[in-house]
């Protein structure tokens, strides 16, 4: 969602930014500063330790993505931090060069084509091979550190947590 609204500012960036366009940058870069490295975090500390000590020659295949998705999340950083300090800049002065402009659309390009991947690869691999592996103990555990990362409580109702 985040990336699609940034998306939609790097189509109007060339313009004197409206409240709308402002709005949805400013969303968006945040977004971009305080939940994904915490979304990166439940992943490389939380999840993927978790998946890596199941011994399983059957889920290789799966195992190596999660390699491909480490390697992903450390690509992304130097693009984050272009949409960061180019996006601030925008919000700041009102306006960028030429040159700021095609590398703030040339991040989104690069993210954008990356992040459809990556989701891919989560939604129809990882995230199903782990709902089947992890005990719920695991998955019990994982949701707590993603819990404490955010700065939220869990609470159960039903068999499903929710942030309190």
């Amino acid at each position: 969602m985040f990336l699609g609204s940034i998306a939609a500012v790097a189509e109007v960036i060339d313009r004197p930014a409206s409240e709308q366009v402002r709005g949805a940058l400013e969303s968006a870069l945040r977004y971009f500063r305080q939940a994904a490295p915490k979304h990166t975090s439940d992943e490389e500390e939380s999840l993927f330790p978790r998946l890596r000590d199941i011994t399983d020659p059957n889920l290789a295949s799966a195992m190596s993505k999660l390699d491909a998705l480490e390697e992903e999340h450390r690509w992304a950083n130097p693009l984050h931090d272009v949409l960061e300090q180019l996006g601030t800049k925008f919000l700041t002065e009102g306006d960028l060069t030429l040159e700021e402009i095609e590398r703030f659309r040339a991040a989104i390009r690069e993210l954008g084509l990356m992040y459809a991947r990556h989701i891919s690869i989560e939604d129809t691999i990882v995230f199903p091979w782990a709902s089947r592996v992890l005990s719920e103990e695991q998955k019990s555990a994982i949701a707590d550190e993603m819990a404490g990362r955010r700065r939220v409580k869990l609470v159960v109702i039903g068999n499903t947590p929710h942030a309190q």
